[in-house]
């Protein structure tokens, strides 16, 4: 079974090298920039690999068995999937790990389906550290035999995963988690500046947090950004604030409010302005900041 991936992004390139670290068959990929394909399957074949980079999209699509895309939004996921079109079918299967709308990717599953070939969506949640261990949680919406079917490809990257139902459901919960993890953050931004305003810096405030019942991965993983007031990218504000945006879509479809992810919008929105978009989501405190400053 050959395993093409369109996608070498921060998540996407190490998720791809250890599919092809741990496959018995063929890895193609392929990007938008082909150098970021080149370099993706350099580093397989020196873990020991057997990886192709292609020149584009529709080559890894019509060379391989499996298709995992992994991008940014979800116009790019439809249009993807609208360029390979004419090489699926029967026997082909189609897994997009991309955090995308749930209609739209239901969407997309509909038109893959009509062609006889399979579609999942399968979106993952932890950091780019997770995926480089192949340790990432997954989330997959599919018919039941699909998830069988894919359920082997996906232990490659993931340790966790996580069987929600019918196509649209993994992505469901992806917006779910994102949206309560962006209100944790919410809560780590507003206490962690009171505490620093009353003399109490970011580490020991995490490490009063971790004493009590508030310990929080999210807290954990951004203890040191926080205190440096750095924030290097391994998910981007741009990348969540989409998904906190799609929660908004998600939650006006079904008549529910949700004014702490209001506020949560609030917050990107201003990071958005800011000029924040390529930094750490962690940044967001930056934007935190500059609401109270305004008041």
């Amino acid at each position: 079974m050959k395993i093409g991936f369109i996608g070498m992004g921060i998540m996407g390139a190490p998720m791809f090298v250890n599919i092809a670290k741990k496959h018995d068959d063929a890895v193609y990929c392929a990007d938008l920039f082909i150098e970021a394909a080149e370099k993706a399957a350099a580093e397989a074949n020196a873990a020991g690999g057997n990886a192709e980079a292609l020149p584009d999209n529709f080559s890894v699509a019509r060379a391989a068995d499996v298709i995992i895309t992994m991008v940014p939004k979800s116009e790019d996921s439809e249009k993807v999937y609208r360029e390979i079109l004419p090489v699926l079918g029967p026997g082909k299967t189609c897994i997009d790990m991309s955090t995308i709308d749930p209609a739209v990717s239901t969407a997309i599953a509909a038109f893959v389906k009509e062609t006889g070939a399979d579609f999942a969506d399968a979106p993952v949640v932890k950091s780019r550290a997770a995926a480089e261990a192949g340790k990432l949680g997954i989330y997959v919406g599919a018919a039941p035999e699909t998830f069988e079917k894919i359920r082997g490809i996906l232990a490659y990257m993931g340790e966790s995963i996580l069987y929600l139902g019918e196509n649209g459901s993994g992505l469901v919960m992806k917006i779910c988690h994102n949206a309560l993890v962006s209100q944790i953050q919410n809560g780590v931004n507003e206490t962690s500046e009171l505490a620093r305003r009353c003399g109490i810096d970011a580490r020991t405030y995490a490490e009063a947090i971790r004493a009590g019942g508030g310990q929080n991965a999210y807290l954990d993983n951004h203890v040191e950004m926080l205190a440096k007031n750095e924030f290097p990218a391994s998910f981007t504000v741009q990348n969540a604030a989409k998904d906190v945006h799609i929660c908004m879509d998600l939650a006006a479809r079904t008549g529910l409010p949700m004014p702490g992810e209001e506020n949560a919008v609030r917050v990107f929105d201003k990071a958005l302005a800011l000029g924040l978009q390529k930094e750490d989501w962690g940044a967001t405190v930056k934007a935190y900041r500059a609401l109270t400053e305004e008041q």
